[in-house]
């Protein structure tokens, strides 16, 4: 979620800082994809999005890679820094900086703070015989990229890469010299322990931190004053790898100084689903090119998310970077793995029974249905808004039908589907898709919070609409197939989570980050701190879309894609959001969660307002029965909910008031239910506020579901994809398992228990 998501509650349709008018007299041309269509130009004169030039000729014929860790480079004439963690990197005219971050603590009007890790005081490698150009991105693999600063057949080359604590130069000719940010002292040991290095080798200390520089044999460095340092490079050897250390000791400089010529040529992600395990396996792969020496392996940099509990490498690890997402572990590998369980999710709840809640619900239910159009056309009219109010209706309409109303039911559907055959037909001439060629992207006008101009937060934007296609296919798979309107929805995954590298049509992952493990959310990265995301929750809500639609048309590949993501997203959200095993936010952080993750801090806010209920809500919503979740820290999402009252009481001295003053309740409800069931719905009020992408009526049956089932038992697994289990106080289990296929479906739960369900059902044991 970024910049100005609830900034207003009509629709942003400024052209922003990069979008143009199309000419009046453009036509726009549909391409239909069965019943459904998209234009190849925008309508009248609405924006195009933005144009990504500075990019190397042969990138510049494939899709381009917004929304990434990286992507300021692309937009921008003059690009912020950028995040690789533990380094930080800047292109400038005068060449290519390279920080080692420090944790700064900033105290905010909140009496909160923030952390930041800047981009400060960095050295420069520059070339001391090229003039250099504008800096371009070269290469791109799944988490390491290529610099380029060019200027006719001169070139210098910097690759960029998550985790390394090197940054690799090549240069094609002539010598290399680095600049300091203040005077530097040439350090000849450490620990006590003489460094012995070579003409080619040099170690400095600057402003406390320590930088090694490995240049080819036969290179020399030479002292050009007390700031700058010349690196003379042999014929046929322009290279440099520029280090930083994690401390001052003698053991790190060695390790770093064995490994500094495996220079990093690619990287690759690949993953597989274990259905019987119900386990996600990643495996993450490195190419090196050995420049010289014998230690051919790199040093790849481990994100606490792969380390932790992780036994693969729990005995490999070396020296430890103190780090914006926490410590980042050096492993000398080519390779590794990590596994993450898949808890499962079914697509509802069963309906309740007790008379008394059933004639409770029922009663609210009334009420929904009643305003269930207005509710889907709330505030806004653009992708994010029309999005919500869908899934919105789409979740009342699995309460209604799993209470038995099937007449309110098929009314809910009816409504859904006349919504969606408006935007996906292609024939209004202000709500439709585009698909833009020459940037490789899917733009739904009209525009809301930047999401054309700055490209922002499409995943979040188009899971909704994935989900609730996915819900409509399980009532109506022929009004949802290929022939008819899912073809649209194929379309909209593609521009999210494209799984196929160099497409011209659309970038692999645009907006999951496959190494720190989460989505970015910001198009063309703007900001000092480089990319950033706020709503995790929605994101999770995007990659639950694509479980959902991949399992019920039978596109496996596109289901694995889904588990992929959920369960490792889910996993970076527990560690960089929630903190909930305790090894990231370091001791001065006040807050029991971050809501703002970017590449060089985080913080407790929103784009929109510093109210603390919002805060704190947008990573929770949208609650559904994918967001199980975030009970898995029950002692965090009681520490979390008993916050409120604290920063709401300073928000009040500040003179600030929530408006209603009980905003969101429904979400903090659903949210403390996962923990205690019985505390969120004491804590429930019926007529109280709730959250414009949610129902009093969906609420209400959550807390009910839960107070009947218990807290999810993240314990127990299946060998199906759609399954939940859920223990009470007693110990008592509820096990709940959805058969999507056509045939019995034999579930086989990891406790023992087994259950055969038939096509179409969703069936509850204990």
């Amino acid at each position: 979620m970024t910049l100005t998501r609830y900034l207003a509650l009509g629709t942003l349709t400024a052209t922003g800082l990069f979008g143009f008018f199309l000419p009046l007299q453009a036509q726009s041309q549909n391409i239909n994809i069965g019943s459904g269509s998209y234009v190849l130009n925008p309508k009248g004169q609405d924006p195009r999005p933005p144009a990504a030039p500075f990019r190397t000729p042969d990138l510049l014929t494939k899709a381009a890679p917004t929304n990434q860790w990286y992507s300021t480079l692309i937009f921008h004439d003059k690009p912020e820094a950028i995040f690789a963690h533990p380094l930080s990197v800047k292109p400038t005219e005068s060449g290519i900086e390279v920080a080692l971050p420090k944790q700064e603590v900033v105290p905010t009007e909140r009496q909160d703070v923030e952390i930041h890790y800047a981009h400060k005081n960095p050295l420069r490698v520059s070339s001391s015989s090229l003039t250099l150009g504008k800096a371009k991105l070269a290469r791109t693999s799944d988490w390491s990229i290529d610099i380029s600063q060019s200027q006719g057949q001169d070139q210098l080359l910097a690759t960029v890469t998550h985790g390394s604590p090197y940054v690799y130069f090549q240069v094609n000719r002539g010598n290399l010299r680095i600049d300091l940010p203040a005077e530097g002292k040439k350090i000849d040991s450490l620990s006590g322990q003489a460094l012995a290095l070579k003409a080619h080798h040099l170690v400095l200390e600057v402003n406390g931190q320590f930088f090694a520089l490995f240049g080819p044999t036969g290179a020399k460095w030479e002292a050009l004053n007390n700031r700058s340092w010349g690196l003379s490079l042999p014929e046929g050897k322009g290279y440099l790898s520029l280090a930083a250390l994690p401390d001052s000791s003698f053991a790190a400089f060695k390790l770093l100084q064995e490994h500094a010529y495996a220079f990093v040529s690619d990287t690759k992600v690949s993953w597989e689903f274990d259905s019987a395990k119900s386990q996600v396996k990643t495996q993450f792969d490195v190419t090196s090119k050995l420049m010289e020496g014998i230690q051919k392996a790199p040093l790849l940099g481990l994100y606490p998310h792969h380390w932790h509990q992780n036994a693969t490498v729990s005995d490999k690890l070396g020296p430890v970077y103190d780090t914006i997402r926490g410590p980042i572990k050096l492993l000398a590998s080519n390779s590794f793995t990590t596994q993450f369980t898949y808890n499962g999710f079914v697509p509802f709840w069963p309906g309740v029974k007790d008379p008394l809640q059933v004639k409770e619900l029922s009663e609210v239910t009334k009420t929904d249905l009643r305003n269930a159009r207005r509710m889907m056309l709330e505030i806004g009219v653009g992708p994010y808004w029309q999005g919500k109010g869908l899934q919105r209706i789409a979740k009342l309409m699995d309460v209604v039908e799993q209470q038995g109303d099937l007449a309110a039911r098929d009314q809910l559907l009816g409504t859904l589907k006349t919504r969606i055959e408006k935007w996906f037909s292609g024939k209004d001439n202000k709500t439709y898709f585009h698909l833009d060629k020459s940037l490789g992207a899917v733009i739904a006008y009209p525009e809301e919070y930047f999401s054309i101009s700055q490209m922002n937060d499409h995943h979040f934007h188009y899971g909704y609409w994935i989900r609730t296609m996915a819900d409509i296919a399980l009532r109506d798979p022929v009004w949802a197939s290929p022939s008819q309107w899912g073809g649209m929805v194929d379309l909209l995954i593609a521009d999210i989570a494209t799984s196929e590298r160099g497409r011209s049509d659309f970038p692999f992952l645009r907006n999951f980050d496959p190494y720190e493990g989460h989505s970015w959310a910001s198009g063309v990265g703007l900001g000092e701190h480089g990319n950033n995301q706020e709503s995790s929750s929605e994101a999770i809500n995007a990659w639950a879309g694509l479980i959902q639609w991949g399992e019920l048309t039978g596109n496996l590949q596109l289901r694995n894609l889904g588990l992929y993501l959920y369960t490792t997203e889910i996993e970076a959200i527990h560690h960089y959001w929630f903190d909930s095993h305790g090894v990231v936010f370091p001791k001065a952080y006040k807050n029991a969660e971050v809501s703002m993750v970017f590449g060089g801090k985080y913080s407790h806010n929103t784009w929109w307002t510093d109210e603390p209920r919002q805060i704190k809500g947008i990573n929770l919503l949208p609650i559904t029965t994918a967001s199980m979740y975030l009970g898995r820290a029950p002692l965090h999402v009681k520490r979390s909910v008993a916050t409120l009252g604290p920063e709401t009481a300073v928000f009040a001295a500040r003179g600030k008031y929530a408006n209603p003053p009980d905003i969101w309740q429904d979400i903090f409800a659903k949210y403390l239910a996962l923990a205690d069931p019985k505390q969120g719905l004491d804590s429930w009020k019926r007529w109280g506020s709730f959250e414009l992408g949610d129902t009093r009526s969906h609420a209400l049956h959550w807390l009910y579901s839960l107070n009947n089932m218990g807290v999810p038992d993240f314990s127990v697994t299946a060998n199906t994809i759609f399954y939940s289990v859920f223990k009470d106080a007693s110990g008592r289990k509820t096990y709940l398992a959805f058969n999507s296929g056509k045939s019995d479906l034999k579930v086989q739960f990891s406790d023992g228990k087994s259950m055969t369900v038939q096509p179409g059902i969703l069936l509850r044991e204990n």
